[in-house]
């Protein structure tokens, strides 16, 4: 069965740190671009970043030099290690997967989608 989990989400201050893991079961991330992406409350879902099957990275201009996404093939997992959090960084963070590349980390267009997972940036 094919599943996609989020997870390493929760509530964080502002500059903290988080890093959220999206984990896939039934196939291999390898071969798939992997994106994630984020929803906050009254707006659109947007995407944060992605990575392309060859290690080609995007990134939101909002996220740029805060958010590294990486991949971990020995454990099937694609990470977004997030710096310097802003309140606006508040969100549903959602990982997604194609079997093709994207031009850029579009919203549209992705095979499977994870459940999502909840950050929180706040004092």
């Amino acid at each position: 069965q094919v599943q996609l989990v989020e997870s390493g989400g929760g509530l964080v201050q502002p500059g903290g740190s988080l890093r959220l893991s999206c984990a896939a079961s039934g196939f291999t991330l390898d071969y798939y671009a992997v994106g994630w992406f984020r929803q906050a409350p009254g707006k659109e879902r947007e995407g944060v970043s992605c990575i392309s099957s060859n290690d080609d990275s995007t990134y939101a201009n909002s996220v740029k030099g805060r958010f590294t996404i990486s991949r971990d093939n020995a454990k099937n997992t694609v990470s977004l290690q997030m710096h310097s959090l802003k309140p606006e960084d508040t969100a549903v963070y959602y990982c997604a997967t194609s079997p093709m590349n994207h031009y850029g980390c579009p919203v549209t267009s992705w095979e499977y989608w994870g459940q999502g997972t909840q950050v929180t940036v706040s004092s």
